[in-house]
């Protein structure tokens, strides 16, 4: 069964488990990764039948891949510093990055 994503490319997204602030930079409806990466990482075992996401995380210089339930809309609103930003993104706006392959 599909389940509709909550958080969406270009928003900054919090991490309740350990704590992190970051932006999506890509949606998987369902979980993409290999079975022997979810057996050594995912160690709490959330839904792979639910959207995982890509994102790059704050004042750090790599992404992280992570299961929606992880996940909750950033209570700061500010923007995050990451050296990819530009890869992906143009801009910062009303909250949330625009998408660099988009027209604005």
């Amino acid at each position: 069964m599909d389940h509709k994503p909550n958080f969406f490319i270009g928003q900054v997204v919090w991490h309740r488990k350990f704590g992190y602030r970051g932006v999506v930079f890509d949606v998987d409806p369902i979980f993409q990764g290999t079975e022997e990466w979810y057996d050594q990482v995912a160690r709490s075992r959330p839904p792979k039948d639910r959207p995982w996401y890509h994102v790059l995380v704050h004042e750090a210089e790599h992404s992280t891949y992570v299961a929606e339930r992880h996940l909750q809309a950033d209570p700061h609103g500010g923007q995050i510093e990451h050296p990819a930003l530009g890869q992906f993104f143009s801009r910062f706006v009303g909250g949330r990055y625009l998408s660099a392959r988009l027209p604005q």
